[in-house]
């Protein structure tokens, strides 16, 4: 063993010695060579070195040296280099206004002796730090612009990097489809160079990118094939990484031992390498998986241990998650009060991170200085005119009299375009008056009008709550009183329970819908429009049904895509949970629901359809009309929540939207609802 070490040291000396004897070799060569452009490319391969071994600061002295003789020589390609390594050096001290500035440079004397290679470089390197900085467009356009050179020369090393940028810029502008596409291609180009380290990262980031598509059994297959090809002794990290996010991707397919397998080994690997962001990665799945065990003191050991280590490690994304099963932990054993104050924090920190992770591309760009090469040859034409008059004009009394009408023309001309333009002016200020007016009446009339329907909304709301709590909150008291007087026999109270837990879980849904409704919406039920992805959504409302969707055996196709909508997120949201909620409620055993949405004459069409039992006709008006209050018992006599289909309409409408249905009886229903995709002119 220590034969071993030696050896090791001896080779890593002997490296760096290599490295320093290469350098020391190429300043003296420099030294003595004559300044002429075989200097300059001598430097060039010494300032390279220098770089490659991070000592910038001697590297900063020969680029100064070079660019020098460059100048005196008008040597351009020397300046270019010269401008490029001083750009590379700024950008690994992270001074990116100076390093923009170079690269500029370069990228302008490469383009003065056509060297399109050199542009290419530079203009991959731009991209890069642009995407860095967060300006993904100009980022995304100078990769583009490097990657068409690189590709026509195909310069591998060169497109490895260009596709690894590009997939990062989309996939920070939320194209996924490309990142995956890019980030493909970078993996083909490593795979022909044999870079290893580059395989790992492509191939995991590809797992993860599919994860986020929903696409998890191909997240699976990338992650396996990622562990496949890592290196036990120097991969500690990547291993720790990868191991946790497989086993909860297992864990969405209730493949509870693969899930344990993963998530175990995780663990004790993370632990071992005293890896905080692996332990807390595993700690928050394998929390999960207890959860879905019913394991719930374990799964509340698992949790608070990840919560305390999220807040230390400041992980905002494992600290959202943590908090998202804090409140499905809380909320099974009861504890809704404490399931709300983890809901609030949930929703807090969901909000500051959705504002940080909006990408900004810029939309006011400034304009390039463009030198107006006709300025002159356009003062010269207006002179040209007044030569020609003057000579042709000799007789000086036909001069002044001809000044002297054109004096009074003039005159005459301004004085009437003067009134003309009073008269103009006092009628436009009238007719602005009085269009103001007629826009502050019918603004008012607007006003008034809404205000009416939003108290109606909400008196409608606090009467169907108020209801149904009555409801389930005077069956659970009878219930006690029996208990309490010792009227039910142990039997009798066996047979009663199950009424009672669903009249408690009726009245608990009813009370955390409730105050979700309530922290939100309730002060004033005035719409917050914002563009939103409606598939988003679609996903988050059924996984709260898949245990529902589950037990009653009914198959859910999602066939949603892409697509942005303009309205007050947490209304739609509402109105999206209503509907999925009524699909599984009114659908037996092997029924199929299907959840759609296409893009019809510029809006966005929802379709949630069942193969339930269906709506006779004779009900059809009453399911959104709000004083009939119109609610029938589910397959298995599932209860509404009260938040019904008369709300529902309410505020798709408060959303200048639409909502209908078509239904047969015992064929099933279609629900449709109409959104508005962009932001109204009104």
């Amino acid at each position: 063993m220590k034969q071993l070490l030696t050896l090791a040291v001896c080779l890593i000396s002997f490296s760096i010695f290599s490295q320093t004897e290469k350098i020391d070799e190429l300043s003296v060569k420099v030294a003595y060579k004559n300044p002429d452009s075989t200097k300059v490319d001598m430097s060039l391969v010494l300032i390279n070195e220098l770089y490659e071994n991070k000592n910038y600061d001697k590297a900063l002295l020969y680029i100064n040296q070079t660019s020098k003789l460059s100048d005196e020589l008008n040597y351009i390609k020397g300046k270019a280099e010269s401008n490029y390594f001083r750009a590379l050096i700024f950008t690994e001290r992270n001074d990116y206004f100076n390093a923009i500035d170079n690269y500029i440079k370069s990228r302008n004397l490469y383009l003065k002796i056509s060297d399109t290679l050199g542009v290419a470089k530079v203009s991959n390197s731009i991209g890069l730090i642009e995407i860095k900085r967060g300006n993904y467009k100009v980022g995304l356009q100078n990769s583009l612009s490097a990657i068409d050179i690189f590709e026509k020369r195909y310069l591998k090393e060169e497109l490895s990097s260009a596709y690894n940028n590009l997939a990062k810029a989309y996939y920070k502008t939320n194209q996924i489809d490309k990142a995956i596409e890019y980030n493909f291609k970078a993996l083909e180009v490593r795979k022909e160079i044999k870079d290893k380290e580059g395989i790992k990262i492509s191939t995991k980031n590809i797992a993860g990118l599919y994860s986020e598509l929903k696409e998890h059994r191909k997240a699976i297959e990338y992650y396996e094939k990622t562990l496949d090809i890592l290196n036990p002794k120097t991969d500690q990290i990547l291993r720790g990484e990868i191991l946790p996010k497989l086993g909860s991707e297992y864990l969405r397919f209730n493949e509870y031992d693969k899930a344990s397998e993963y998530l175990v080994d995780g663990l004790k690997y993370n632990r071992e390498q005293k890896n905080n962001e692996g332990i807390l990665r595993a700690l928050n799945a394998m929390g999960n998986l207890s959860l879905q065990n019913k394991n719930l003191k374990q799964a509340q050991y698992q949790l608070d241990e990840a919560y305390s280590i999220a807040q230390k490690t400041n992980n905002k994304t494992e600290l959202l998650k943590n908090y998202k099963l804090h409140i499905v932990l809380d909320s099974t054993r009861g504890y809704y009060q404490t399931a709300f104050y983890w809901q609030n924090k949930f929703y807090y920190l969901k909000d500051s991170l959705s504002k940080i992770d909006q990408p900004v591309f810029p939309t006011n760009l400034d304009p390039l200085d463009i030198i107006n090469n006709n300025t002159v040859e356009n003062d010269s034409s207006v002179k040209e005119p007044e030569t020609a008059v003057s000579t042709s004009i000799n007789n000086p009394i036909l001069i002044y009299g001809s000044i002297a009408a054109f004096a009074l023309l003039l005159s005459l001309l301004i004085y009437s375009l003067l009134k003309t333009k009073a008269h103009k002016d006092a009628l436009e200020k009238q007719k602005d008056i009085l269009s103001e007016e007629k826009l502050r009446t019918e603004a008012i009339l607007e006003q008034t009008h809404h205000l009416e329907e939003v108290n109606q909304v909400k008196d409608k709301l606090f009467s169907i709550v108020s209801h149904d709590l009555k409801d389930s909150i005077s069956s659970i008291k009878a219930f006690l009183d029996l208990l309490n007087e010792d009227s039910i026999s142990k039997d009798e109270f066996y047979e009663l329970i199950p009424e009672l837990s669903e009249n408690a879980n009726n009245a608990s849904s009813l009370l955390f819908n409730l105050l979700n409704w309530s922290k939100s919406q309730m002060q004033n039920l005035e719409p917050k429009p914002e563009l939103f992805n409606i598939q988003e959504v679609f996903h988050n409302k059924i996984a709260l049904v898949e245990q529902k969707v589950e037990d009653k055996h009914i198959v859910l196709i999602d066939e949603s895509q892409n697509d942005f909508i303009y309205a007050d997120r947490s209304m739609v949201e509402i109105v999206i949970q209503n509907l999925i909620t009524n699909a599984v409620k009114f659908s037996r055993t092997g029924d199929v629901i299907t959840i759609s949405n296409i893009n019809a004459n510029g809006k966005s069409l929802i379709c949630i359809e069942d193969t339930g039992v269906g709506i006779p006709k004779s009900n059809l008006d009453k399911l959104f009309a709000a004083h009939k209050n119109f609610t029938t018992a589910g397959t298995k006599n599932e209860k509404g929540t009260g938040l019904g289909l008369s709300i529902a309409k309410d505020l798709v409408e408060l959303n200048d939207g639409r909502i209908w249905v078509e239904s047969t009886e015992n064929v099933g229903s279609k629900f449709f609802v109409e959104l508005p995709r962009l932001r109204s002119k009104a």
